[in-house]
């Protein structure tokens, strides 16, 4: 069963987003979920014909975990957006951040900290579900640098096309922006 591309066209109007960075940010999105079917597809008739023993199957094997990785980042970043009131103060996600890192305060401190890291790449708040620990991560390319064993909570791009349009060099303004649109709601549903 092919993967589709999500219908995010409801964050168009989030501020601090302009619809031209949204509209090709989706594009984007797409085209990793079109890559990520014909990886797919291509590996399955190699297996068929009997070719897994060449580089061109070892190759496509690596690729999918680009196109894979780059389709599953991008929902995740997009269905953490599009909030419209803050992180609920009595709920089990505050709870946590307070318990892993003291206050609510030194958590998004070291969160946008990674952020502003230079580099491209995503910063996640990863759950390790061995002991529940809540951990930020940079994660410099789609197929590197995820902790096994870890539940994304909390994904935001920092890839360029993610905010030059709309911020040039001025990462830290696009994460402020970021943080003025996380749906909580939705963050907190993906904790364990």
């Amino acid at each position: 069963m092919p993967y589709t591309a999500k219908d995010y066209s409801k964050l168009i109007g989030m501020t601090g987003f302009s619809e031209t960075l949204l509209k090709n940010h989706f594009t984007l999105y797409q085209g990793y979920v079109t890559n990520t079917n014909k990886v797919i597809d291509a590996l399955g008739q190699m297996l068929r014909d009997g070719k897994t023993g060449n580089p061109e199957f070892a190759e496509l094997k690596r690729r999918l975990g680009w196109e894979f990785n780059g389709m599953r980042l991008h929902e995740y970043y997009f269905d953490n957006l599009g909030g419209k009131s803050g992180i609920n103060k009595n709920g089990k996600l505050i709870k946590k951040l307070f318990e892993d890192f003291g206050t609510y305060e030194t958590w998004e401190k070291d969160f946008k900290a990674v952020g502003t890291m230079r580099g491209i790449g995503w910063v996640a708040l990863y759950q390790d579900v061995t002991n529940g620990r809540l951990i930020n991560f940079w994660i410099n390319e789609h197929d590197v640098g995820h902790p096994t064993g870890c539940n994304p909570i909390l994904i935001m791009d920092v890839f360029e096309h993610a905010f030059m349009l709309d911020y040039g060099l001025k990462r830290a303004d696009y994460i402020e922006a970021f943080f003025k649109n996380v749906d909580w709601s939705v963050v907190e549903g993906r904790l364990k």
